[in-house]
C-alpha cells in the first residue's frame, strides 16, 4: 500500500492551487468541471493532490464545507489487489461509497473504489495506476520525493477505536505510542504503519480539555487530518527555498538547540544550516548519521487546523549497509507539541489545565 491522491475540498480550487504553485513549488498539471464542481490538480514529482470547490450548493463538495472548514476530505491509497483489500473492508464492516469501478489513463487502465473513513473522512482504493509521473515540460527538480505520512486527529475517547478500525478494516499495525504531556496540555498518538508498503498513519486524541489537538477538533468540527509530511533529501536546501517564496514555520528556540548539543555524539557537516533553519533533528544512539529531520509550518488555513511538515529521513553506513532513519523521534514529537503550544498561548487558546486524562 502506497499514497496515492490528496483530495482538499475548498471554497476557491483556483486559489488554491496557486497558493501550492507559489509557496510549495508545485506544478498546475490538470483542471476540469462538471456541472456542480470545479476541480485542479497539483504536483510535486510523484505527489499529486487535487483541490475541489463547489459551483452550486448541489456539490458534494458543498455539503462537505457546511461541515468542516477548508482541509483533506479523502486521502487515497494505491493497493496491488483492489477485490481483495475491498472485501477485507466490506468484511469488517466498512461502509462502501462508491464500489469498484475502472476507468483509463495514459499508460493502461485501472480500478478504483471508495470507503468512508473515520469520521468525514473518506479513502479511495486504487489499483493499477503506478507513480504519479513528473509533467512533460517539468524542468527543474521537485523540492519532494513522496508523501512521508499523514495524521488524524480524533475525538477525546475515540483513539483505541479508531486504531482498532485501521487494523481491521485496512490492514495496519500500531507501531509506536507517545504520551506527551506538558505543564499545560497533553496528547495520545498511536502510529499506524501498513506492513505492504510502509504507508504511516499516527493518530492521535486529547489527553486534556486545552490541547492544541482539542484546538483542531474544535475549529475542524471533528475529526480529520491535522498534517501532513512531505519527505525531501534535502531540507536545508528546501526549506531556505520556502522561506524565501514566504512560507511561513514554527519558531524553535535557541534553547533548543543547546540542549540537543548535550547529548549529539555526531556532527553532520552541515550541522550550523540545520540549526540557522530551525529544522528539528532527532537520532539514534548507535546510528547518530541516520537523522531524523523535521520542520513544521504555521496553519495554512484561516482557521488553525492544517499544517505540513517538512522531513528528511538521512542514511548511516552500519556494517557496510545502508540504514534509513524510521518512524518518529520522541524528543522531535515533543518539541512540536511545544512550539504548538507556543502557537496557541499567542492566540489566547490554551490556558493551564492539569486536568490530564492518561
Amino acid at each position: 500500500m502506497e499514497f496515492d491522491r490528496i483530495h482538499f475540498y475548498t471554497q476557491d480550487a483556483a486559489a488554491l492551487r496557486d497558493w501550492f504553485v507559489t509557496k510549495l513549488g508545485f506544478q498546475a498539471t490538470a483542471d476540469y468541471q462538471n456541472r456542480h464542481t470545479h476541480t485542479e490538480v497539483v504536483n510535486s514529482g510523484n505527489i499529486c493532490f487535487v483541490l475541489s470547490s463547489p459551483l452550486t450548493p448541489a456539490s458534494p463538495v458543498s455539503s462537505w464545507l457546511r461541515l468542516h472548514p477548508t482541509g483533506i476530505a479523502d486521502v487515497s491509497f494505491r493497493v496491488k489487489n483492489l477485490e481483495l483489500a475491498m472485501a477485507r473492508a466490506a468484511t469488517q464492516g466498512a461502509k462502501v461509497l462508491q464500489p469498484i469501478q475502472e476507468g483509463f489513463k495514459v499508460g493502461g487502465c485501472f480500478k478504483w473504489a471508495k470507503i468512508a473513513g473515520w469520521g468525514d473522512l473518506s479513502h479511495t482504493l486504487i489499483e493499477g495506476i503506478g507513480e504519479n509521473p513528473l509533467p512533460p515540460n517539468s524542468l527543474n527538480l521537485p523540492l519532494f520525493t513522496k508523501i512521508d505520512h499523514i495524521v488524524l486527529n480524533v475525538e477525546t475517547g475515540d483513539l483505541s477505536t479508531a486504531v482498532d478500525w485501521y487494523q481491521r478494516v485496512l490492514g495496519f499495525q500500531a507501531e509506536q505510542n507517545f504520551d506527551i504531556q506538558t505543564e499545560k496540555s497533553a496528547l495520545r498518538s498511536r502510529v499506524m504503519v501498513h506492513a505492504e508498503g510502509g504507508v504511516q498513519l499516527p493518530i492521535n486524541e486529547s489527553a486534556s480539555a486545552n490541547s492544541q489537538i482539542q484546538e483542531f477538533l474544535d475549529a475542524n468540527r471533528g475529526p480529520g487530518i491535522q498534517h501532513m509530511a512531505l519527505q525531501t533529501d534535502r531540507i536545508v536546501g528546501v526549506v531556505t527555498d520556502l522561506r524565501s517564496r514566504g512560507l511561513p514555520f514554527l519558531p524553535v528556540p535557541w534553547t533548543y538547540y543547546t540542549e540537543l548539543q548535550k547529548h549529539q555524539n555526531y556532527v553532520p557537516t552541515d550541522w550550523q544550516e540545520i540549526v540557522a533553519c530551525q529544522v528539528l533533528a532527532d537520532w539514534q544512539e548507535d546510528t547518530p548519521a541516520a537523522m531524523l529531520l523535521q520542520i513544521f509550518t504555521q496553519p495554512i488555513f484561516a482557521e488553525p487546523t492544517f499544517f505540513f511538515e517538512i522531513i528528511e529521513r538521512r542514511f548511516a553506513l552500519v556494517n557496510d549497509q545502508k540504514v534509513q532513519a524510521g518512524g518518529f523521534g520522541a524528543g522531535n514529537f515533543r518539541a512540536l507539541f511545544e512550539a504548538i503550544e507556543r502557537e496557541q498561548m499567542k492566540r489566547g487558546s490554551l490556558r493551564d489545565d492539569s486536568d490530564f486524562r492518561f
